[in-house]
């Protein structure tokens, strides 16, 4: 017998233990072994391949290893709920990673896609909590899936609308002024897809060619206004942001910057496991930024009051890193005295007219000020720095610039403003952003105002969303930085999707309302899909009532576990493979992008 078993049979002789089930009870086993009782204790003695595992000598004294019991009690594995016992009869076993233990094990996550302000909402906080699903996968899972993936559904978007792609820009090397390699992609490009997978395409074409990354990733919070994966453990959070800082490090010019938004949750964390990517000496600052005057719900809280974001800033090499210093020009300075109602009432109290009343206002706030003040590392913190929060300034009024999402403002983007200091700080005109979590196109709509080529990615159906918000920069609508940038419109942009393989069945399940449209769905996969090779289906069909007995979310989760992560999408290996019909101008994009010498 194994250990696993001994322990289950020798527990079983104490009836307090168990149900009327014959089943042992986990958590009575661990209180009672927390009290030290005598009877569990000498119950476990008993048996000596038992003892000899969870009690230690010290000198002629046994110690009971009260830890180590408790760990392999609470351990799935030893006393599985039904969902786990499910995944075991037909094959699947957890993988449980510890962060950093192991180097190429990997996170992969998608969001439900209808996980954003509905059901009769009116506020953030009040959102319903969801479940996401997230897959680590260990590194003898890992194969075919990090390969470069086929692209699909190409569009080049300007002035003019939607047109067909026909080609990728790129630069000449006479007329190339922005120092990078002749034939780098210059069009401005907007990807559907997993990030990840997504970032390893984006190698061949951009590896050492991004001169600046933004990102606003899953705060990992519980609370997350972007409503990606918000069920991540802390260790599957690093593993999860670990990945993908890897390979943005290798998509970062020599003298380009990253920049990461994030709160105090993470902050700490991340910054250790930036330190050990990008190196300690390359932390350049860690930026506070200020939200702006809190009221209402936020203020209850019995403790100080949290009223910043942290965003830390890493280049990529210190010794060649370029940065252009930025002040806030008078005509940006905050207002001492703002027109507000009090004050229009007491100005009027002194008879003063309109005009007295702005001249005076004038003054104060603009003419007998300073020309410019440089910016600190804490931004929206002084009598200069005006950058509220986008959640602050729309709690009372529409703010122009966001995006409206099931007829409601996004509140969780960043203003163009925020984006517009740091774009400026770390890029010139024509230099490459990247923002690997798009959310609602902030990054890129600043930087096409900007001058600046983007890349964006993002796997959410509402990046439709981003696409229209795009549209307008194009048409040159005036909200957010244009009149400080003097926009007035113009470019395009390229956007493009990965081609779907088990990704398709993702999305299904994860849109999928009952027990009954899984079960077609589990049907369809097996027909159609790439299951992993672990799973046996027959099993799953004989036990089809345990299955049942699962509440929905787990029947969901457990679907999704059956597949082969390696197939999510077609890699561009296998783009002549006619199963899966690329037509020949997808087929001549592809290589384009990878730049492959047509045949």
């Amino acid at each position: 017998m194994s250990l696993m078993q001994e322990l289950i049979s020798l527990l079983k002789e104490d009836i307090r233990f168990i149900d009327n089930d014959d089943k042992l009870l986990r958590n009575k086993i661990i209180e009672t072994a927390l009290k030290l009782d005598e009877k569990l204790l000498h119950l476990l003695l008993k048996n000596k391949h038992v003892s000899s595992h969870f009690f230690k000598k010290a000198g002629e004294v046994l110690i009971f290893d009260k830890e180590k019991f408790i760990k392999f009690i609470d351990n799935k594995t030893f006393l599985p709920d039904s969902y786990t016992a499910f995944k075991n009869k037909i094959g699947l076993v957890d993988n449980k990673g510890t962060f950093l233990t192991k180097s190429k094990e990997v996170v992969l996550v998608w969001p439900y896609k209808d996980g954003i302000f509905e059901g009769g909402q009116k506020k953030s906080h009040e959102k319903r909590r969801e479940i996401f699903y997230n897959k680590v996968l260990a590194p003898d899972e890992i194969d075919r899936l990090l390969a470069p993936k086929v692209m699909t559904n190409f569009k080049r978007i300007d002035k003019n609308g939607t047109q067909v792609l026909t080609k990728f820009n790129r630069d000449v090397i006479l007329n190339n002024k922005r120092g990078l390699p002749e034939n780098t992609i210059t069009d401005n490009l907007l990807i559907k897809g997993n990030n990840f997978l997504a970032l390893h395409s984006l190698l061949k074409a951009f590896r050492g060619k991004i001169k600046l990354i933004y990102i606003d990733p899953p705060y990992n919070t519980g609370s997350d206004e972007f409503q990606y994966n918000d069920n991540f453990n802390h260790s599957t959070w690093l593993t999860f942001m670990k990945n993908r800082l890897e390979v943005a490090r290798e998509l970062l010019a020599d003298d380009g910057s990253i920049y990461i938004n994030i709160d105090y949750k993470e902050a700490h964390y991340l910054k250790v496991l930036m330190d050990e990517i990008f190196g300690r000496k390359n932390f350049q600052r860690e930026i506070i930024w200020r939200m702006g005057f809190v009221s209402g719900y936020k203020t209850a809280v019995n403790n100080f009051i949290r009223n910043h974001d942290t965003i830390l800033f890493y280049s990529k090499n210190k010794e060649k890193m370029f940065f252009n210093k930025v002040y806030i020009p008078n005509e940006e300075f905050k207002p001492i005295l703002p027109l507000s109602e009090p004050v229009k009432k007491l100005f009027k109290k002194y008879n003063l007219s309109d005009k007295d009343i702005a001249e005076i206002l004038n003054q104060i706030n603009f003419k007998l000020r300073g020309k410019q003040y440089p910016l600190e590392d804490t931004w929206n913190c002084n009598k200069w720095d005006d950058l509220n929060s986008i959640a602050i300034d729309s709690s009372t009024k529409r703010v122009a610039e966001t995006i409206m999402l099931s007829g409601k403002n996004f509140k969780g983007q960043k203003p163009e403003k925020l984006l517009k200091r740091i774009i400026e700080s770390s890029t010139k005109p024509g230099d490459i952003v990247l923002d690997f979590f798009a959310g609602s196109g902030t990054t890129l709509a600043t930087a096409h105002k900007m001058q600046r080529q983007y890349i964006g990615i993002e796997q959410m159906d509402y990046i439709h969303a981003v696409v229209n918000r795009l549209v307008e920069v194009i048409e040159g609508k005036q909200v957010g930085i244009s009149k400080s940038v003097n926009w007035k419109g113009g470019g395009d942009l390229v956007y493009f999707e990965f081609k779907k393989l088990n990704e398709i069945f993702i999305e299904k399940i994860q849109k999928a309302k009952n027990t009954e449209t899984l079960l077609n769905i589990k049907s369809d996969m097996q027909s159609d899909g790439f299951l992993s090779y672990k799973v046996d289906t027959a099993l799953f069909d004989e036990n089809i009532e345990e299955f049942k007995a699962l509440d929905f979310d787990r029947q969901k989760k457990l679907l999704l576990e059956m597949m082969d992560f390696n197939e999510l999408y077609v890699n561009y290996s296998e783009i002549d493979d006619a199963v899966y019909d690329i037509d020949e101008n997808e087929k001549k994009l592809n290589k384009d992008f990878y730049k492959v010498k047509q045949s």
